[in-house]
């Protein structure tokens, strides 16, 4: 007579999720040692296995193009082997990485000598809900594993191909290792009931991190009961102060709008103060249409815009709060340092702020009062990144105040314990 488990006549998510929380039991006391050697068998792996992945690739491709995807959103979805050994040296790159499982945050020899320490330790299971880019299956599975937690892998269905063929070679990879393949799961399914249960699995899955455009995470935020790290969504400021060196600010300006559009760490909105306005104005509009960049500005802007080569249009009250992932940018004229706050206040998603200026006061009163995860002094928003940042890796960057905020490298992906030892204490 056959014997059920228990599990059976669960759904297909649940019992990936409970392979995951026995996964991670496993995972978490395994020594760097054994995670690193599963990391660089992962690597090997896809560099052997190219030809497979390539080709589950090219029928997602294939899909998009029919289903007249645009070329920016199929380029990210697109796998060649040049960018699959990309993806092989970036898992070697975390393997390098130190492991902050087992660091000891903070600790002491009480009074009554009980000796305290404050130990890192892994999240558990990590649920991952993601678009298109199927570069993030490696490296979520990557950055997870190498912090102990196991993982859950939600990407779009336009990935799916590419996405099945990357954790199967994952698995079979961290299997061979003698870590628990489990560890690392692609969520069954296509449907958008998958992603549901996967935000209601409360219990079996400790934290959910969305990552993908703000109608992704508002709706896993929203609607998950499981905790969640909110990432990405960056309408990111350039503001360039009265003291501002004109030359440094266009070339801030244009980097940050400019080098890569489609990514949270670019510029969505210029703000000028008006004693540089007319210097300033007219050659950074000519210096942004030379990039291709359309400026959406505001009367005050507009203003100096005749004569230029910039392609300019009205700035709509949407424009202030648009995160647009493409050559725009919102542009507005203000009276002074503390209307470029106000106005960072009212519209900022929380990422990164940056000021162009001389003046240190400035400097200074413009970090104090900006509260974002960065606020850069005359540096290009595109250096908020975990690689940039020398975390080595990031699986996101958290716009919210709990647990984590900014790039989250890999002691964000852990939690701590308390270590209590005594000799025989008792509480009088």
């Amino acid at each position: 007579m056959t014997t059920l488990s228990p599990y059976d006549s669960l759904s297909p998510v649940t019992q990936a999720a409970y392979r995951a929380k026995a996964a991670a039991a496993d995972l978490a006391p395994l020594p760097r040692a054994d995670k690193d050697d599963a990391l660089l068998a992962v690597a090997d792996a896809l560099e052997v296995r190219t030809a497979e992945i390539v080709a589950a690739n090219a029928r997602d491709v294939a899909k998009a193009r029919e289903n007249g995807t645009s070329e920016s959103v199929v380029d990210r979805l697109t796998l060649t082997p040049e960018r699959v050994r990309a993806i092989a040296a970036d898992v070697r790159d975390v393997a390098r990485l130190p492991d902050p499982v087992g660091e000891i945050v903070r600790g002491n020899t009480l009074p009554n000598g009980i000796d305290l320490r404050q130990v890192r330790v892994p999240l558990g299971v990590v649920g991952i809900i993601y678009e298109a880019r199927p570069n993030v299956t490696v490296d979520a599975a990557a950055l997870c594993l190498k912090s102990g937690n196991a993982v859950l892998l939600r990407g779009s269905a336009s990935a799916y191909e590419s996405n099945t063929a990357l954790v199967r070679v994952i698995r079979d990879a961290v299997g061979g290792a003698g870590l628990p393949a489990d560890a690392v799961q692609l969520v069954p399914g296509e449907s958008r009931e998958s992603v549901r249960e996967l935000m209601r699995a409360r219990g079996l899955v400790d934290v959910l991190i969305p990552r993908g455009g703000a109608s992704l995470i508002q709706t896993v935020v929203s609607e998950s009961t499981v905790p969640v790290i909110e990432t990405g969504t960056g309408n990111c400021h350039v503001y360039v102060d009265a003291d501002a060196d004109i030359d440094m600010a266009i070339d801030i300006l244009v980097n940050s709008k400019a080098q890569r559009v489609s990514v949270c760490n670019a510029a969505e909105t210029l703000l000028v103060h008006q004693d540089i306005a007319a210097a300033f104005l007219p050659r950074a509009l000519d210096a942004l249409a030379e990039a291709g960049v359309t400026v959406h500005a505001d009367p005050r802007v507009l203003a100096h815009a005749e004569g230029t080569k910039a392609t300019v249009v009205e700035a709509v009250p949407e424009d202030w709060e648009t995160e647009y992932l493409s050559y725009d940018i919102a542009a507005a004229v203000v009276d002074s340092l503390d209307k470029a706050v106000e106005h960072i206040r009212l519209w900022s998603s929380g990422h990164t702020e940056v000021i162009v200026t001389t003046s240190q006061q400035a400097a200074r009163r413009f970090t104090r009062l900006v509260d974002s995860t960065t606020v850069a002094v005359n540096a290009s928003t595109r250096f908020t990144d975990g690689g940039q940042f020398g975390f080595g890796a990031e699986i996101g960057i958290s716009t919210q105040k709990l647990h984590a905020r900014g790039p989250m490298g890999l002691p964000e992906l852990t939690s701590t314990k308390y270590i209590v030892t005594g000799d025989g204490h008792v509480r009088p």
